[in-house]
């Protein structure tokens, strides 16, 4: 029997309480890892900040009247 079998063939609230057990357990790392950063110093300054806006791709919304050529016209002209 695979695992997701087994899975499956639990009582439901079993398996309920397992997923809220996972989520916890992954609540509680993210909360503690924030608080290990703050603990070992290795909080980002500002300069890592800054950079991090740099490498990070700028979008731009742009309305679909100003793409160019209308799909209505003839672009062989």
């Amino acid at each position: 029997m695979s695992l997701w079998q087994s899975y499956r063939s639990l009582p439901s609230r079993t398996r309920l309480l397992i997923g809220m057990g996972v989520m916890g357990w992954a609540g509680f790392g993210i909360i503690m890892s924030n608080i290990a950063e703050k603990e070992f110093g290795l909080e980002p300054t500002q300069a890592d900040k800054e950079k991090l806006d740099r490498a990070l791709p700028k979008l731009r919304i742009v309305e679909k009247s100003e793409v160019g050529l209308d799909r209505t016209q003839d672009r062989s002209s």
